[in-house]
């Protein structure tokens, strides 16, 4: 019987730097799924999304994402894959010249395939997805730090990538806020069939995932 290929999957990852950071790490997500994985700082979350973008290699075990084993791809190889992921950071990284509208029409600039009415209605169509239409013309300084992680996720969606990585979506969020936007996030998986993979310190994230696992000291707890 021919092994089942996940879309990402860590296969007995290792990654250390100055301590082991990585130790034997082995997990999947399959297209349309939500995954947590749950730790502390410093454990090991973000160099996970480090090796799914291609920043990182691992010292032993494989990486596969879009089906391909890409621990061995050169640079030119990551580009292609990373058309295909794309990360939601903690920060929003929005411009903050521009209103929430323009933030995502930046997007949208080399997209040759839409006219201008096409590419206005896709920004009026992922700002309701995550319940900011209101705020199409304000700036991102007069919206709260959960608002502007909401515009960053609608904003993450404009080039239809296979998955989407959220490092820590609820990070400085108090627990209102963390709820919204890990609601947000499943909305958009259960509305669009969004796959996506969070980073978290964040437990209550469980309740909106399809599944959770944890690392601690390096190691996948479950």
């Amino acid at each position: 019987m021919t092994e089942k290929l996940h879309y990402i999957e860590f296969q007995h990852v290792y990654k250390t730097f100055d301590h082991p950071v990585l130790v034997d790490v082995s997990f999947h997500v399959d297209i349309g799924e939500t995954l947590a994985i749950i730790g502390r700082s410093g454990v090991g979350k973000s160099v996970s999304l480090g090796h799914i973008m291609g920043f990182l290699k691992p010292d032993q075990g494989r990486v596969f994402v879009s089906y391909q084993d890409i621990t061995d791809f050169d640079e030119a190889q990551m580009r292609e894959i990373r058309k295909k992921v794309t990360m939601v950071f903690q920060s929003g990284a929005l411009f903050d010249s521009l209103t929430v509208g323009e933030n995502i029409l930046f997007s949208l600039e080399l997209r040759s395939d839409y006219d201008e009415k096409n590419k206005e209605d896709v920004v009026d169509g992922l700002l309701s997805l995550v319940d900011m239409l209101q705020f199409r013309d304000a700036y991102p300084a007069d919206l709260s730090t959960g608002y502007k992680r909401a515009v960053a996720i609608a904003r993450a969606l404009v080039n239809h990538p296979a998955i989407l990585l959220a490092d820590e979506p609820t990070g400085n969020l108090d627990t209102e806020n963390s709820n919204t936007v890990l609601g947000l996030l499943r909305k958009v998986n259960e509305s669009v069939g969004q796959t996506i993979l969070m980073i978290t310190h964040n437990p209550e994230a469980a309740a909106f995932a399809d599944r959770t696992v944890s690392i601690r000291d390096g190691r996948l707890q479950g």
